[in-house]
C-alpha cells in the first residue's frame, strides 16, 4: 500500500450495535470517499485465531446471507488475500458458496440435493480418512453393503486390497468401480436416479428384503440427534431403510458438516445404527451424546 499519510483523516463517531452504544474512532478518507472502521473490530480481527476468524465470518454470513471481501478486510483489519483464503476454506467445507467479491450461504434446505459430481470435490480429505477407517472394519470373505454416495465410493476404491468379498450396492458407479475384481458384485436393480447414480424404487427395496449383509456403510445428508438420519429423496430413504434392516452392523460414514442438519425424508432413528465414522471437527458434545446412545464414534 502506498503512502497516503497526507490524505488520511481520523473521525470520531457514536453509533449503536445491537442497541449497545459503541464509539468508533478510526477511518480513512481517500478520493472523496470515507470508510469508517471500528478500531475495536480491527484489533479483534488481528488477534483472532484462524478458526475463530472463520467462525466469525460464517456467523456474519448466517446473519446477513452473504459476506463481502472488502467489508471483511476493513472490519477485521487483515488483508483481502487472507479473507479470500478463509472463504475458499469455508467453501471447501460446504459452509459457504464463493461468488465474485465475497460468498453466499449455500443452499442447505431440506430439499437440497446436489449431484454426485458436485459432492465429489467437497471434503475430499475427510472422505479419504473416513474410507480408510471403514476398511479396517472389513474382513476377507464378508458380505458388504454399500449405499450410494461419494464417501461410499471412496470406500469401494479401497476395497480392492481384498481378495474376495461379496458386495451388494444400489450404486451403479460403485459396481463399475469394482469391475475387474474377483468380488461377487450384486446390484439391487430398480429405477436409476441420475443425480446420484443410485437405483431406487420397489424392485430395489424388494431385492434388499431378501438379502443379508455382515456390514452396511451408509452415507447420509442429514444427521440430527432428534430427527435421526435423513436424505432429500423419499425413494432413496426407503432403499436406505431396507439396507439398514438387511445388515447385522450399520456404520454411518459422513463428514462433520452433516451433523445438526435435517433433510426432507427420514431414513431411521439413531437406535438403528451401531457405529459412526466422521472427521475430528465433530463437536465434543455431539460425540458424547452419540456415545451416550451406545453408538461407537470413530474420529479421523
Amino acid at each position: 500500500m502506498g503512502d497516503h499519510s497526507k490524505e488520511k483523516q481520523w473521525y470520531l463517531s457514536f453509533h449503536c450495535i445491537n442497541e449497545t452504544p459503541h464509539v468508533v474512532f478510526s477511518g480513512m478518507k481517500t478520493k472523496g470517499r470515507t470508510k469508517i472502521v471500528s478500531s475495536t473490530e480491527q484489533q479483534r480481527g488481528q488477534q483472532m485465531l484462524i478458526e475463530e476468524r472463520r467462525q466469525y465470518i460464517l456467523a456474519l454470513a448466517q446473519k446477513h446471507g452473504r459476506v463481502l471481501v472488502d467489508e471483511l478486510s476493513a472490519s477485521l483489519g487483515i488483508s483481502r488475500i487472507t479473507i479470500r483464503k478463509d472463504l475458499d476454506y469455508l467453501e471447501s467445507r460446504g459452509q459457504l458458496h464463493r461468488t465474485h467479491g465475497g460468498a453466499l450461504l449455500p443452499s442447505t434446505g431440506t430439499l437440497s440435493d446436489p449431484s454426485l459430481k458436485e459432492k465429489e470435490g467437497l471434503h475430499s480429505g475427510e472422505k479419504q480418512r473416513i474410507a480408510a477407517a471403514a476398511i479396517d472394519l472389513i474382513q476377507e470373505g464378508r458380505c458388504v453393503l454399500l449405499d450410494s454416495g461419494t464417501t461410499t465410493t471412496a470406500i469401494a476404491r479401497l476395497l480392492k486390497k481384498f481378495s474376495y468379498l461379496t458386495i451388494i450396492t444400489n450404486a451403479v458407479n460403485i459396481a463399475a468401480e469394482l469391475n475387474g475384481t474377483d468380488f461377487e458384485v450384486l446390484l439391487t436393480g430398480g429405477s436409476l436416479r441420475k443425480n446420484s447414480f443410485s437405483l431406487v424404487g420397489p424392485l430395489a427395496e424388494e431385492t434388499l428384503r431378501d438379502m443379508h449383509a455382515d456390514i452396511l456403510f451408509l452415507g447420509v445428508d442429514g444427521f440430527d440427534l432428534e430427527a435421526g438420519l435423513t436424505t432429500p429423496n423419499v425413494m432413496e430413504s426407503r432403499v436406505n431403510r431396507a439396507m439398514v434392516k438387511a445388515a447385522s452392523t450399520v456404520v454411518v460414514v459422513c463428514d462433520s458438516t452433516k451433523f445438526k442438519r435435517r433433510s426432507l425424508s427420514k431414513i431411521v432413528d439413531l437406535d438403528m445404527i451401531h457405529h459412526v465414522i466422521t472427521d475430528s471437527n465433530l463437536p465434543k458434545e455431539t460425540a458424547d451424546a452419540l456415545q451416550g446412545l451406545n453408538i461407537k464414534v470413530t474420529l479421523v
